[in-house]
């Protein structure tokens, strides 16, 4: 079984509190694992999310839960699930990058093409409000509305909306682009 020493800055607790959590986390480490390992079906993933959800537990007011091992479980199985999912998100974005450069080039034709294409796409981000572009690119390069909200600073209920009227402004501005041109 492995031991936790917490040696954090923080130093506000006091040694009965520590020596609590020491006792909490050797009672329940096991079963968080398991909890786990169920999901994501890899023993060291499964200490690691482990570790991650007494990390949790550490910094949360534990006088707040009124049940410790149901709290444990159900930090445990959302971190697992979230661990999943952003290990999905970047493996889609691998493999779509490894798509990209194996692709053919085709003919010189077509590769003129392309280039005039993304040429275009970048002229008409460029004239989109910095928000705009920065939600489209992230959204489009395989970012999370998560992700987005967090590094945008906006609330994530928001970034569909915003996303859908960044499209929207995308679109009006190509449209109008290809009236102009003919």
């Amino acid at each position: 079984m492995m031991e936790v020493k917490a040696n954090l800055s923080d130093n506000s607790r006091d040694s009965s509190t520590e020596d609590a959590f020491q006792e909490m986390f050797q009672q329940h480490y096991a079963l968080v694992v398991r909890k786990v390992l169920v999901i994501v079906k890899e023993q060291s993933v499964a200490e690691d999310i482990a570790q991650e959800v007494f990390v949790k537990l550490y910094h949360t007011d534990r006088n707040a839960i009124n049940n410790i091992p149901g709290w444990l479980s159900k930090v445990a199985v959302n971190t697992a699930y979230n661990h999943i999912r952003t290990e999905k998100r970047h493996h889609a974005r691998r493999d779509k990058q490894k798509i990209y450069e194996t692709i053919d080039a085709g003919s010189i034709e077509e590769g003129y093409m392309k280039l005039e294409d993304i040429n275009e796409v970048q002229k008409i981000l460029m004239k989109l409000p910095q928000r705009d572009r920065d939600i489209l690119i992230m959204k489009y390069s395989g970012f999370s509305y998560e992700e987005i909200a967090e590094n945008k600073g906006i609330e994530k209920v928001s970034i569909g909306t915003l996303l859908a009227r960044a499209k929207q402004r995308f679109k009006d501005s190509y449209l109008e682009g290809r009236r102009e041109q003919k």
